[in-house]
Parts: structure tokens; sequence; C-alpha cells
């Protein structure tokens, strides 16, 4: 008889959230004209992005959609 491998627990689907730079992801998710989210205010490749990003990019996109979110208002 062959023997299987033990199940190993499923992996997070975020795996590599950081609590360091948390999402700026608001649920508003709708792309306006230029592709910039109108909740959150990160262009869609920064969306993208995220997941594979470490902090310090993170903190980049982050400021970025500040000053997004800033000249709209």
């Amino acid at each position: 008889m062959t023997e299987t491998a033990p199940a190993r627990p499923p992996k997070p689907l975020y795996s590599n959230i950081s609590p360091a730079v948390p999402s700026p992801c608001s649920g508003v998710c709708r792309l306006d004209e230029q592709k910039v989210c109108l909740g959150c205010f990160r262009h869609v490749e920064d969306i993208r992005e995220w997941r594979s990003a470490d902090d310090q990019r993170r903190r980049v996109i982050c400021a970025q959609a500040a000053d997004r979110r800033n000249s709209s208002m």
C-alpha cells in the first residue's frame, strides 16, 4: 500500500498581508476613465501589484493614492 503525504492546511488567500502597511481598499471598487479606483484612489496597476509589493513599495502606492485623493477634492 502506498502512503500519502499528510494533509497540509490551505494557504491563506492573501499570504503576504503586512500589518505594517494595511491595504487602502475601502470596498468601493469602481474605476474611472484613467483606471483609478474611486474608493482607494490606486491605479489599476498598483492594485494588481499590491499582493507582490514589499512594504516600501506599498508605502509609495499609498502616498500616490493619497495625492490623487487630495487632488480630486
